[in-house]
Parts: C-alpha cells; sequence; structure tokens
C-alpha cells in the first residue's frame, strides 16, 4: 500500500506516529447552519454530494510515539470523535481537504493534555472500554467502543460485513476516509493546520450500527439533533500506521486572507 505524503511532509519529522484501527464511523447529514460558526478560518465547508456530513467514529490507537518516543501506559488506547469536513483553497490552486474536531474522547489523561497544548483539539477524559481484537485481522465481526459520562455508560457499535475492499475513489466511503489535513481554531480566532499520512484504508459495509450517546453533553443541542436519527450511512474502516505531522499556524497575507 501506498502512504498518501507530500513532498514537503517527507522532509519534515513526525510529530506523532501509531497506527489507526477498526475504525467504525456512523455518518449524518446536517443543516449548514449548525457547522457553519465551527468553521476555522481560512477553510470552507466541505459538502459530499450536496450534503453536509458529520461522522462519529471509534477506534483503536496502537503503538503510539510522540516525536519518535513511546510514552509508558499510553501507546495503546481508544478514541471516539465527532467531527466534520472543509477544505482549504492554496493561492497556487491547491485544494487541501480536511477534518474538524468538535469534542475527542479519551481515557488518556496525558494525551489530551499534549494534544490541547500542540494543536488545541478538544479532547475530553472519559472513562473507556471497547470490545476489539487486539491485533488487525481479516473479519473483526462486531466492533463496539464506550465511553462513561455522568455515571452512564454511552456507546458506538457496528458489525462489518462482507470482505473487506479499497473504497471507489468517488464514493463516500473514500470522502469520509481521505482528508488528509486538520483544521484547529485558536483560543485568538486563529487556525492551525497540520497533515495526516496514511495509505488508503479497506473498508467494510457496516451492518446494525448503534449510537447512545449524551449528545447534547457533549456536542450541543443542534448537533445532539442530528445526531438523535439512524446515521445515512456507516462503514467500517481496516485503518493502518499514520503519521501526524507538527502544526503550522495560517498567516494572514496582506489582503486579509490566510495562507
Amino acid at each position: 500500500m501506498r502512504v498518501v505524503a507530500t513532498a514537503s511532509a517527507s522532509r519534515r519529522r513526525s510529530f506523532l506516529t501509531a497506527e489507526w484501527r477498526y475504525l467504525v464511523v456512523l455518518n449524518y447529514a446536517v443543516d449548514p447552519d449548525v457547522l457553519a460558526p465551527l468553521v476555522p478560518a481560512g477553510t470552507a465547508l466541505d459538502p459530499w454530494q450536496g450534503r453536509l456530513l458529520v461522522s462519529l467514529v471509534g477506534f483503536r490507537f496502537l503503538d503510539t510515539r510522540v516525536l519518535g518516543v513511546p510514552i509508558p501506559f499510553h501507546r495503546s488506547f481508544d478514541e471516539v470523535n465527532l467531527r466534520f469536513y472543509v477544505r482549504r483553497q492554496l493561492p497556487g490552486g491547491e485544494v487541501r481537504r480536511g477534518v474538524v474536531f468538535v469534542r475527542e474522547l479519551v481515557s488518556r489523561t496525558a494525551v489530551a493534555l499534549l494534544a490541547r497544548l500542540a494543536y488545541h483539539e478538544p479532547y475530553r477524559v472519559v472513562p473507556m472500554r471497547s470490545a476489539v481484537p487486539p491485533v488487525p485481522g481479516e473479519a473483526p465481526g462486531r466492533l463496539t467502543y464506550e465511553w462513561r459520562t455522568g455515571g452512564d455508560w454511552q456507546r458506538v457499535a457496528a458489525t462489518a460485513a462482507g470482505p473487506p475492499a479499497a473504497p471507489d475513489p468517488t464514493s463516500e466511503a473514500a470522502f469520509v476516509t481521505a482528508h488528509h489535513w486538520g483544521y484547529t481554531r485558536q483560543r485568538d480566532g486563529s487556525t492551525v493546520e497540520y497533515e495526516v499520512t496514511h495509505p488508503v484504508w479497506r473498508v467494510w459495509r457496516a451492518t446494525a450500527p448503534v449510537l447512545a450517546s449524551d449528545g447534547i453533553g457533549l456536542y450541543g443541542r443542534e448537533l445532539a439533533r442530528a445526531l438523535a436519527g439512524p446515521p445515512t450511512s456507516a462503514l467500517i474502516a481496516e485503518g493502518s500506521p499514520v503519521i501526524v505531522y507538527p502544526p503550522r499556524r495560517l498567516a494572514v497575507t496582506a489582503n486579509g486572507s490566510l495562507g
């Protein structure tokens, strides 16, 4: 498999390396007015065939290293996040497609602190547990990621069905798994950009998807309403090794745009 990376990324030192495995992805359509206040400066909402999507994603971190160094007791853990999709048009015509995180849940305090300090990502530390295979394999079956807030366990789950396959490049599965940039609004209103590289992920069809969550407490009333019904689509991605590069603050140009 070929790692998707730019020439500039290949010359830079990574910030974090890990394996992301067994990604359960539930997609929901959302009104643009709900997402508009969350869009970082210098980016625009990126629709899929005219629809704006948010994705609830649960997955497993394995062999995590920061600046090449493993952190004791923090190499393997779960994450559940809610994200939406944006793009950034560069002056030369390049379009960078990325994600913006609404909320990221982990059970490791050091991971959350590091992500907040380096990227200002919206991490929250909660108790978590999961039912996933201990090592990557061909047939994961039922996958479940759970977290606890307010004394109640919540969960996202789905079952992998059929054989895994690389998605058609024009498909929704390719769209939600191939945004290789992250964008985060900073406290002063500026935007940080960072690159994430990984191979094309094989995906399974997901059956019996379930999301049982305190959506209002985690994401606010409007997004909770969007997540209350069944997902518009669901998939399970195999995952792979990933590289996350250091953040870069977008500079304000003479005309007031970001570059």
